[in-house]
């Protein structure tokens, strides 16, 4: 009798971590390591419970063409099952993707910002993780007055991301910097995107894992608001050749400050 519960309760455990291996709500972060008398404080975050965009936390721009497609409200929700869904669908004649942003409700400087997303399927769209803010258009102080940080682009299906970083506006000064990583395996499942941002420099991650450390643009000193989009454009391939609807699912957002340890 011991020997059938201990293998009864081995089954059950065995099938525990299978439904946790399935299940990707409030997974903890594998934060970066810091000195002894530092530690990392969650100040902003979103799990996506619910069924309802939390909209004290986010605003969506106002529906408008964006690149070759439409940014429209409709392409935005939640699932009930703790994502919110990013979607890419034809409606009529039109493409349609979405945004969701933090503007004007949670604007923060230096920390360390995490999504977790399990990532599109298909060719001709490209999902983001990035954060903006009105002074990136300034000229002059190189992106320490406003910086447009992409902690992850993802154009390719394959294992390839992005990171990128753009100042001195769009225009005939821009500038930019930028680095593509291998990431094995990063279409299946759910993956972080991450960036650690201090004072003076950038450490980007993949899973925890460094990927890319830069001061490019002198480092961005003035608080950036967060957007989770997604874009159509030919830089991804031809969305005419797309199974659609497509999606991508974000489990989290979190933002953590470095603070004094008690």
């Amino acid at each position: 009798m011991e020997r059938i519960q201990l293998v009864l309760a081995a089954m059950l455990l065995v099938g525990f971590a299978a439904c946790a291996a399935e299940t990707p709500k409030h997974v903890p972060d594998a934060l970066p390591e810091v000195p002894a008398d530092k530690t990392w404080k969650l100040v902003w975050n979103d799990e996506f419970d619910g069924d309802k965009l939390d909209e004290s936390k986010w605003g969506t721009p106002p529906d408008s063409v964006r690149r070759d497609g439409w940014w429209m409200r409709k392409a935005v929700g939640l699932d009930g099952k703790g994502n919110l869904v990013m979607s890419t669908f034809k409606d009529g004649d039109r493409y349609v993707d979405g945004c969701v942003r933090t503007l004007g409700k949670f604007e923060h400087s230096f920390g360390y910002y995490v999504i977790r997303v399990k990532l599109q399927k298909q060719v001709g769209h490209w999902s983001a993780f990035w954060l903006m803010g009105n002074g990136v258009g300034k000229i002059g102080n190189e992106g320490r007055d406003g910086t447009e940080i992409d902690i992850y682009e993802k154009l390719w299906l394959s294992d390839k991301v992005q990171h990128a970083l753009h100042w001195d506006g769009y225009g005939e000064h821009h500038k930019s910097a930028g680095q593509k990583v291998d990431v094995p395996g990063v279409m299946e499942g759910y993956h972080t995107f991450s960036l650690w941002w201090s004072p003076d420099q950038y450490i980007f991650y993949v899973d925890g894992r460094e990927t890319w450390h830069t001061k490019a643009g002198g480092v961005c000193q003035v608080p950036l608001y967060i957007k989770v989009s997604d874009e159509i454009g030919k830089w991804a391939g031809d969305i005419g050749k797309a199974t659609l609807p497509d999606s991508f699912l974000v489990d989290y957002v979190r933002v953590y400050d470095l603070v004094d340890a008690e």
